[in-house]
């Protein structure tokens, strides 16, 4: 790889990372701002309301799904942020600003040379966070948040979406989509950790995403959130790879952990959720 355009690709990235000056898109970081300002407890409403109100399209979706007929069965219709966000609860706002964001990310008009790798890198993220959630439900009874999982699966290969959107920046690149790809691919799981730790997330969920994409693990229970993920990822994988040979395809994991109609149940409930995710960031 010794394209010049992609070492200085690294190169930035490498000398942004120590003072945390990333630049992510502009929906992106107020995703991650909107997910700072959760953590901090039970949150200010009115700093979150304005938050989230400065994003027009994170906004708009979060009212549109506030009066939608799953929310609103009386017909009350909701028009500002707040109540909106009252109305649906953080944790789906939380889920909504980061599934809006990415998918945003992979539509803009320089990902137009990368449509078809963008658009499976979205599709293995939905999979990946759906199955995440469908796995909390059956094997994690006690100590791990299902949202939060889905959370970790949408966001756990951020270093494939960050370097696809720097590669947007360099019109070169867009005659070599294979190129781009390959960088993806080498790069994509260090650069996730490294994002992520800059954006000051835990320890547990930088040790389950750096250890999502290892060749093969020995564990016959679910009870981690770095199990839940790197689970989630293979049977993603096998719905939704994000790339031609992805390295934890390997079949007898998944045939040890699961029978035919266990797998065809998580299916079911990730289509479900991959349903919701959808009618999220529909316009």
């Amino acid at each position: 790889m010794n394209n010049p355009i992609v070492l200085k690709i690294l190169e930035n990235i490498a000398n942004d990372q120590p003072g945390q000056r990333i630049a992510f898109p502009t929906l992106l970081d107020i995703a991650f701002k909107i997910r700072a300002l959760l953590k901090e407890g039970e949150p200010d409403m009115e700093r979150l309301a304005r938050l989230v109100g400065a994003e027009p399209l994170i906004s708009t979706q979060i009212v549109r799904m506030a009066n939608s007929v799953a929310m609103n069965p009386m017909g009350r219709r909701i028009s500002d942020v707040k109540n909106a966000i009252l109305r649906v609860g953080t944790h789906a706002v939380r889920s909504a600003a980061f599934a809006i964001a990415m998918k945003q990310m992979v539509m803009g008009k320089g990902m137009v040379p990368f449509r078809k790798i963008s658009r499976h890198l979205w599709e293995h993220s939905a999979y990946t966070a759906a199955f995440s959630k469908a796995l909390v439900r059956h094997y994690c009874q006690h100590g791990i948040d299902n949202d939060e999982a889905m959370f970790m699966g949408l966001i756990h290969d951020i270093g494939a979406f960050y370097l696809l959107y720097c590669a947007t920046q360099y019109p070169e690149l867009a005659e070599n989509p294979a190129e781009v790809e390959t960088l993806m691919e080498t790069w994509h799981g260090s650069i996730s950790h490294a994002l992520l730790s800059a954006m000051g997330l835990s320890d547990t969920i930088l040790e389950a995403v750096q250890e999502h994409d290892q060749e093969e693990r020995d564990f016959t229970t679910i009870e981690t959130l770095s199990e839940v993920l790197y689970t989630a990822n293979h049977l993603a994988n096998v719905i939704a790879p994000w790339r031609p040979r992805p390295s934890a395809m390997k079949g007898d994991f998944l045939d040890r952990m699961f029978d035919a109609d266990t797998i065809q149940v998580l299916l079911g409930e990730a289509e479900d959720e991959i349903n919701s995710l959808k009618d999220i960031i529909s316009s």
